[in-house]
């Protein structure tokens, strides 16, 4: 430690003294406070957590299930629907599965394996043998009695076209599937087949670190960060005439400030044929546009991490018509544990895509939006009749300028659900669009899967009357699996239209899950439950599929006779209460104590609502004991509002400071010691070493003075220039001092001789400085030894 900070340390430390005791653990308490304060007010702004309606744990027989292979890991993922049957084709692990809709049970099965040497040559590579199987990741129909299906092949992608005869499928094509499908089962991808071409989006190489967006003969730019950086693809759907691309991945425009993740929405042009020259075989269309999904107000919270997406759909969103696409996003995995779920216009993307593009004019320069005057004309990024011709100004504008400047907005102005919870995240969504209530209303359904095994079902109360506001509803929370297992894709499926009439025997839709080892169906309802008994009960639950029919008395779900008048079936998904129901209505936000645990923890099936007794309303279905539920401490927490932990935080905070600062002080009080009784004296000197282990110990004095510090060490003097005459004395011998005594001739040899006495009257010409170039001490005289020979020199250094 330098003088200087001992110095002001010792200051700074008799300041302090004499000063009124400060409490140490008062700063701390301080900035804890005023986190606590922040964090507290961010909450109160963003949007509550919702709780559901119904907690629903459905008994076995209450859904259907499928495993495959009960030994290994089939890697469920994908679900394709046939349209010439009522049949589901799942991709797994060597095999393709045909199940029927109405039972989940295999009707035939597409067996499609490795050979010996693929699988070796993988292992031989580093991988899990587990991971060196063919798993089915590309399914289409390119017509009927068709079937294109691409797998990882121990990770040597290949793709097949099959013809299918009854239960018989026989290889008609076989080709590399590089680019086309991913090579490891896990790695995230999307496929979409268009006018008899496939689009994907993947990796084209076993490392998994060549992104691309790729159509035969036509790809993205190869190791081209501004063009994908290491993304994630979750989906893919066409409109018009465009394909378009949803992924999250590493930010380009937010390099220069850190790392961060964006989810983007790209498209490239169904007429693309690539470019001239050198640029045949890559895009010419290709764009893409951040997706902002966050929570609104001066400082956004954005969940940049989109984790799926849901097919277009089309519906009346207040008093106008849209095309939207539904997202699931999530925070980072190592920030706040959350989760949203967006909607985004497809006229509000396309709009995007027309905006300013967005350029970095130099490596360290910020990233901004480009001049309109400086776009080239014919617009790069446009579907052209033949984009061979495009000139090269246009082509290579695109090639630096594929990022747009304007973000897409929510639909709906802010998330139409968000949760914040360490126990899950979504990952997986589905929506089942426009269910028409009664009185003509309708409302996208929207089921979301989570990383614990959980599905949420809610409904934006207000997108029938309005585009611009949000009301969440939660209507059921679902435990249909038997392990937290994560959700991988939510499929809905039906035989017929919804709102076919039909007397309650027929299958009105069914919502598949998918996780790695498990394929389930379950009912989109529990309209018909025998526990909801009430009108109240039925129009609290706020779920476009249920209304009370009043001439029955009973709930019942759409499509139900005479189901869109008013007048015989009661219902009201915004408000949740409905006049011609009895007084005794169950409060809309009806909601039970949240439920903490999951699979491990007993349930109550039998949650009553807030004003209805507790034997009354039982929702769930048969899946307790005859004993009654089993409910652990965990499930058992108060309610709080928002404001009362507030006021109990704030409260909790002051308190802690206030016995902070009592307990700083007192203890000040008592360790209070005579600052003298550890000065040293003022003239004292130290050795080197005693001040080092003591840098503490510094003079006290009653004012700053100049603090001095004296060193003394030994300093060789050189003897002034001998005379000529005596050659002799130019040998470096004679530079050996003489020793005491009778040796004092000019033969006498030294090491050193040092200087006599009478040097210091010539030491004012050389301006107070030795041979050495040295201060000379000021106490020179008092350190000179008896024989007349200086041997050590004192140097006073002053610090202010």
């Amino acid at each position: 430690m330098s003088a200087e900070s001992i110095q002001s340390s010792a200051a700074h430390g008799r300041q302090g003294r004499r000063s009124v005791p400060v409490a140490r653990g008062g700063p701390l308490l301080v900035g804890y406070l005023l986190a606590t304060v922040f964090v507290v007010g961010t909450l109160c702004a963003w949007q509550e957590n919702v709780r559901p309606k119904l907690y629903v744990t459905l008994a076995d027989k209450e859904y259907l299930r499928f495993q495959g292979n009960e030994s290994t890991n089939d890697f469920f993922k994908l679900v394709l629907r046939d349209p010439n049957s009522n049949n589901l084709l799942v991709g797994a692990r060597n095999i393709v599965y045909n199940l029927s809709i109405y039972d989940l049970a295999e009707t035939t099965r597409l067996s499609w394996y490795s050979s010996d040497d693929d699988i070796k040559m993988c292992i031989v590579k580093g991988k899990d043998e587990d991971l060196c199987q063919n798993y089915i990741r590309v399914l289409a129909i390119p017509a009927q009695g068709s079937l294109l299906s691409c797998g990882t092949n121990a990770f040597r992608p290949l793709c097949r076209t099959y013809s299918i005869n009854g239960n018989n499928y026989t290889v008609e094509t076989e080709k590399p599937g590089q680019a086309m499908c991913p090579y490891d089962p896990t790695h995230n991808s999307t496929a979409v087949f268009v006018d008899n071409e496939l689009y994907s989006g993947t990796v084209a190489d076993f490392s998994g670190l060549d992104p691309i967006i790729y159509r035969e003969h036509l790809q993205t730019e190869q190791y081209d960060s501004l063009s994908l950086n290491a993304p994630n693809f979750v989906g893919s759907f066409t409109q018009g005439d465009f394909v378009y691309f949803f992924f999250r991945e590493t930010a380009v425009e937010f390099i220069n400030c850190g790392k961060a993740i964006f989810s983007r929405v790209a498209r490239v042009c169904k007429w693309d044929k690539g470019g001239p020259n050198r640029l045949k075989n890559r895009w010419t269309s290709y764009l893409k546009s951040r997706l902002n999904c966050s929570m609104p107000g001066d400082f956004p919270f954005y969940f940049d991490e989109i984790q799926s997406t849901s097919n277009l759909v089309e519906g009346r969103y207040g008093h106008a018509n849209s095309k939207l696409i539904y997202g699931v996003f999530s925070t980072a995995p190592n920030a706040i544990a959350g989760s949203a779920i967006c909607a985004f216009s497809l006229q509000e993307i396309s709009d995007t895509f027309e905006g300013n593009f967005k350029e970095q004019s130099g490596l360290n320069s910020n990233w901004l939006p480009v001049n309109p005057l400086n776009v080239p004309d014919p617009r790069p990024g446009s579907c052209h009749n033949d984009s061979r011709t495009l000139p090269d100004l246009t082509l290579n504008f695109k090639k630096t300028h594929s990022l747009m400047d304007e973000t897409v907005p929510a639909f709906f102005g802010s998330p139409i659900l968000t949760r914040v919870s360490t126990m899950y995240r979504f990952t997986a969504i589905a929506v089942d669009p426009q269910i028409k209530t009664p009185g003509g209303k309708t409302y996208d359904v929207i089921f979301v899967g989570t990383d614990h095994g959980k599905i949420l079902k809610t409904v934006n109360a207000e997108s029938a009357d309005s585009n611009k506001k949000v009301t969440s509803v939660v209507i059921e929370e679902i435990d249909a699996l038997q392990t937290n297992e994560p959700i991988r894709t939510l499929e809905i499926v039906r035989t017929t239209q919804y709102d076919t009439p039909k007397d309650g025997s027929y299958d009105d839709g069914k919502l598949i899950i998918v996780t790695d080892t498990t394929v389930l169906a379950i009912k989109l309802h529990r309209c018909s439950s025998e526990k909801i008994t009430s009108c109240s009960e039925c129009v609290a639950l706020q779920d476009p599929y249920c209304a009370w029919d009043k001439i029955v008395g009973k709930c019942r779900s759409h499509g139900a006779p005479r189901w869109s008048e008013e007048n015989v079936f009661y219902q009201s998904v915004a408000t949740g209460d409905h006049a011609a129901c009895p007084s005794g209505k169950m409060a809309k936000d009806a909601n039970v104590v949240e439920r903490q645990g999951y699979r491990d923890l007993e349930y109550d099936p039998q949650r009553p609502f807030r004003d209805q007794p507790a034997d009354k309303i039982q929702f769930n279905s048969e899946n307790y004991n005859d004993k009654g539920p089993q409910i652990t401490p965990d499930l058992i927490n108060a309610q709080y509002t928002v404001e009362t932990l507030v006021m109990a935080v704030l409260a909790g905070a002051i308190f802690a400071l206030l016995v902070g600062f009592i307990t700083g002080y007192f203890c000040g009080r008592r360790c209070h010691k005579d600052e003298d009784d550890n000065l040293p004296y003022p003239d004292t000197e130290y050795e080197y070493f005693e001040q080092r282990q003591n840098v503490n110990r510094i003079q006290a004095e009653p004012k700053l003075l100049p603090q001095v510090e004296e060193v003394t060490y030994a300093e060789p003097v050189l003897l002034p220039q001998p005379s000529s005459q005596n050659k002799m004395q130019h040998s470096p011998k004679n530079t050996l001092r003489k020793p005491m005594g009778h040796h004092h001739g000019v033969n006498s040899e030294t090491l050193f001789q040092f200087q006599p006495d009478n040097y210091n009257n010539a030491r004012d010409n050389y301006r107070g400085r030795d041979n050495f170039g040295t201060l000379r001490s000021h106490q020179g005289d008092n350190y000179r030894r008896g024989d007349g020979f200086s041997t050590t020199r004192s140097v006073k250094k002053v610090y202010l």
